[in-house]
Order: structure tokens, then sequence, then C-alpha cells
């Protein structure tokens, strides 16, 4: 008489179950992937970015063909309309470096201007420091640069004057 084999006791888990989680195991591995791969991707795109507009603020004209038209010169030096004492700065830390807005601000505060505020920058990877001045106050701002021996100075930029706290000038502490 033939019996059936019986095979011994095994725990049995269902195809279905194992399918969804390699399913899952294989999505969360996507999405790490993802994400790293876009954090790769944003930190690259705005250094490129940032070296750009850095070098194109610094850039200055070229000379214009000579035509019977009348000849475009480079902006003329802006002499800075208020004292020191009169204009305020923002200084916002931009390297991450824990206190480093304080102290970049004490020493801004040594050459006679007023604090307008302290903080941190939307971003703490800026290579260099820069200055940036609202509309009119060039010559603040280039006066500020020279005072702490910042070669970068640039129109406001990615801030609204009503976020400055009626800073004239912005000072970003770089590396």
């Amino acid at each position: 008489m033939d019996h059936p084999l019986v095979a011994p006791e095994s725990p049995t888990i269902p195809w279905r179950t194992v399918a969804y989680v390699a399913t899952a195991i294989a999505v969360f591995e996507l999405m790490v992937l993802l994400v790293l791969g876009g954090t790769s991707l944003v930190t690259t795109v705005s250094n490129t970015v940032e070296k750009a507009a850095v070098k194109r603020a610094l850039e200055t004209p070229a000379p214009a063909k000579h035509t019977n038209a009348t000849t475009v010169r480079p902006p003329a030096k802006v002499a800075a309309k208020l004292p020191r004492t009169k204009v305020r700065v923002l200084v916002l830390n931009g390297n991450g470096r824990q206190g480093a807005a304080a102290s970049a601000a004490a020493r801004v505060q040594r050459h006679g201007y007023r604090i307008g505020g302290v903080a941190t920058a939307s971003r703490t990877n800026f290579a260099r420091s820069i200055v940036m001045y609202r509309p009119g106050f060039i010559g603040e701002g280039r006066r500020l640069a020279q005072d702490l021996g910042v070669t970068q100075v640039t129109p406001l930029d990615g801030m609204r004057p009503s976020q400055l706290n009626g800073a004239h000038v912005v000072f970003i502490l770089g590396d």
C-alpha cells in the first residue's frame, strides 16, 4: 500500500510575502540612491552657479568697438554717501563654524560700522567671504569690502531688502 510522503514540519513562507519584502527592500535602496545622487547633483550645480555669478560680477565689460555711437565707459568708482557710523551691516555665517559670525561682527564693528544683525546664512558652504549691498549703497559695500579685505562685492542677490532688518550691506563670511 502506498502512503503519501509527508515532509517534515517546516515553516512555509508564502511566495507573495517574499516578493513583497524583496520589493520593499529594492524600493528603499532606490530611494537612498536617489537622495544621495540628488544631493550630489544639487551641490555640484550650486557650486557651479555660485562660481559663474561671482565671475560675472567681477567681469569688466569688454571695450566697445569703434563706432559713430557714443562710447560706453565702465562705471566710475562710486564714493560712499554715508559715514561708517551710519552704515548698518548684517553679518551672516556662511562657513558653518560656530561663533564665526559673532567674531566677524566684532571685526566689522571695530571698523566703525553698526551691526544690523548676526545670523547663519541660508547655506554654509561659501568658499570665500562676500559683501552684498542694497540698491544705492554700492559705495558703502565697496568700502566695507576694502576695510575687511574682501574681494567679492556684488549687488544684493537672493535676499529681499525686507529681510535685512534695515541693514544697508550684507557681509557673508566664507572659508
